[in-house]
This record gives structure tokens, sequence and C-alpha cells, in this order.
């Protein structure tokens, strides 16, 4: 008979399997369609910004994707090649690379070697003309090569050291906030106003601090950056963590126009911009938009509104969900989306735990009976 130590140690083990929770995650194609991952083990193709405000989203759910259960799933559009890779999205292999192939509408997973690098920690972007992430953790940055991938190969890809983060002014708390625009990587969050630059091209740490002409705070936050039809951003949106404004900095101009906030200001939010929208996932699944043109000198008259077509599809079940998109940490939780699903997905698992669940729980209880009798 199973002693009480014993069945305490088995509801323990049990009870880590018994909700599987959700970390959704936004990106686009090279068309600038809106892709939509995680959702209740479902994947969803919203379109352009012309068609979010009506109709409903495609389901794209297809066999060999990711189970969008890790500790910090981001997502990522290499422009050249078409492709989304998905950062942390498998719990149980987090150090795998999931590819999104959009025009083949076709997932394919890359091992990668990570040695000391703790990805499930690591804040990172991904550069646009060279095809590397550039990653930060633990005050170390961290590089790795994707090549020309639409589809994984064979032969394991390896995270390397690039050398620790060598910014003078830096906090010794410092949280990483950074961004990518014409190849550089800013760090913002050190000092209002202004950014530290890393230059990829000549792996160089700017000594000096480059201003924008506007004093938004220095604060952690997130920065996705504002894609182009063709060549690399020059734009990037910097959202402060609970702030009631949008900071777009132009990296050409060294200005700042500023956008409203989106209503929802939780910092465990995430965002992803394309050519001409900046995308809030909030906290409770929702996905809401702002509209920007960058040729506009006046971004001030924006509002944010839903992406209907999406929110008629991808409803939320639960109040404790985590969201990623490009770049971004997530705190945990569950999203669940309602209408059927095809392929390999997590689809209905938590809910089939959950029963299981209750059915052990009465098995444990029956047999404490048992032995308290």
């Amino acid at each position: 008979m199973l002693t009480t130590v014993s069945l305490l140690s088995l509801l323990s083990l049990f009870s880590t399997n018994l909700l599987v929770e959700a970390r959704p995650c936004l990106a686009s194609d090279i068309n600038w369609n809106l892709l939509a991952f995680g959702f209740d083990g479902k994947d969803y193709n919203a379109g352009t910004i012309d068609s979010w405000s009506s109709g409903s989203a495609s389901e794209i759910t297809a066999d060999g994707r990711p189970a969008f259960d890790g500790e910090n799933t981001t997502c990522y559009l290499s422009q050249f090649f078409n492709a989304v890779y998905v950062v942390n999205g498998d719990a149980a292999n987090p150090s795998d690379i999931y590819i999104y192939d959009a025009a083949n509408k076709a997932w394919s997973k890359q091992t990668t070697t990570t040695g000391s690098f703790d990805i499930s920690s690591a804040t990172m972007i991904l550069d646009h003309d060279t095809n590397l992430f550039y990653a930060v953790a633990k005050s170390e940055m961290w590089a790795l090569d994707m090549g020309s991938l639409a589809t994984a190969n064979s032969t394991a890809l390896e995270w390397v050291d690039v050398s620790a983060v060598g910014f003078s002014n830096l906090p010794s708390n410092y949280d990483p906030t950074i961004a990518i625009a014409q190849n550089h990587i800013h760090f913002m969050g050190v000092q209002a106003g202004s950014a530290d630059i890393f230059v990829i091209h000549f792996s160089y740490f700017q000594p000096e601090v480059q201003s924008y002409g506007a004093e938004f705070p220095a604060t952690h936050g997130q920065a996705p950056s504002f894609f182009m039809d063709s060549g690399v951003q020059q734009e990037f949106a910097y959202i402060p963590d609970g702030g009631s404004n949008v900071y777009v900095v132009n990296v050409e101009t060294n200005s700042t126009k500023t956008l409203a906030g989106p209503s929802s200001q939780a910092s465990d939010a995430s965002y992803y911009a394309t050519v001409n929208a900046l995308l809030q996932l909030s906290s409770d699944g929702a996905v809401t938009y702002i509209p920007y043109d960058a040729s506009s000198s006046d971004a001030s008259s924006a509002s944010w509104s839903s992406v209907a077509n999406l929110a008629s599809v991808a409803t939320v079940s639960s109040s404790s969900s985590s969201v990623s998109s490009s770049g971004t940490k997530t705190a945990k939780g569950s999203v669940s989306t309602n209408g059927s699903s095809s392929g390999d997905s997590d689809n209905g698992v938590r809910e089939q735990s959950v029963v299981m669940g209750g059915l052990f729980m009465s098995l444990l209880f029956g047999t404490f009976g048992m032995l308290l009798f």
C-alpha cells in the first residue's frame, strides 16, 4: 500500500502537469500579413491591416509546430527569407528554434547548442542584414548565425559568446531593453531621451550616448522595430513599462515622435511592428493595433483598435494568459480560442489535463481514506 509520503510525492509530480500554459506571439510575413501563433494550439493569418477590422482570420495550424509553452517565447521575421523564427517555443527543448516557412506554410525545427548561454532569460533581436540573432543575458552578449534558413538543416547551430556588454554607464541591475535599427542595437532605459549603441558590423560598443531629441524615460520596456518594404529598419517604437505613451525613434534623423499609448499598459503585454502598424498582444490575449505612417510628421491623431478578425476566432477563456511577440519576455498563463484545429498541435491539452487532474484527485482522496480507515 502507498504511504502518505509516497502519495504526496506523486501528487507534487502530477500537479506540475495539470496545466499546459500557452505563450502566444505575433509576427508577419513579408507581405505584412499578421500571423498569430500559439492561441490554444492554433495559429492564424489575419491578413494585412486593411482586413483587420472585419471578417475572420484564417487558421494556418500545421504539423511540426512548437507547443508555444516555453519560458520566454519570442517570434522574429527574417525578411530576406520570408521565415518566422520562434525562440523558446518548446519547454521540453528550449534551445531548439522552430522555423515557419511563410511561403510554403510549413514548420521545421533547428537544433542549436547553447553552452553556458541561458536562452530562457535572454533578451534578443534579429539583425536584418546579417540574419544573426544577438542576445543579452546576464550582462553578456551572444550571437547565433541563422544563415539563409527558411527550413532547418541537420547541423546544429552554435550560440557564440561575443563579449561582455561594454558600456560603462549601465546600472548594475540593468534589465535589457534593446531595439534593432540600421544594423545597430540600441540599449534603451539607460538614460532619459537617449540610447547606448552597439554597432553590429564592427562589433563595437559606441562610447558616446546617442540623444533622440525627446525626454522619454529611462525605464525598462519593449522596443519593436518598424519594418520597411525594402532595406533595414530605420525606426523603432519604445514602450516603457506602464507608460501612457509610445515613442517612435528615428535613427536617421535622431528624432522622436509620440503616439498614444494602448489602453492596456501592463508590463507583461508584448508588441510587434509591421511597416504601417504597431500591435499589442495584451496579457489577456487581446490583440490591438495603432496605424503608423512613417512619412507623416504628426502621429498624434492615431488611435488604437482591435484586430477584430482575429478576435472573432481567437477568444480568451482564462484571465491569466502569457503573451509574447518580437524580442519580449513573458509571464506565465494560459490562452484559449474557439473553433477547431488541424495538424499536430497542443489543442485541448489543457482541458484534458484538468479532467485527468480531477480523476487523479478522486483516486488520491479515495486512497487516503483507505489509509485512514
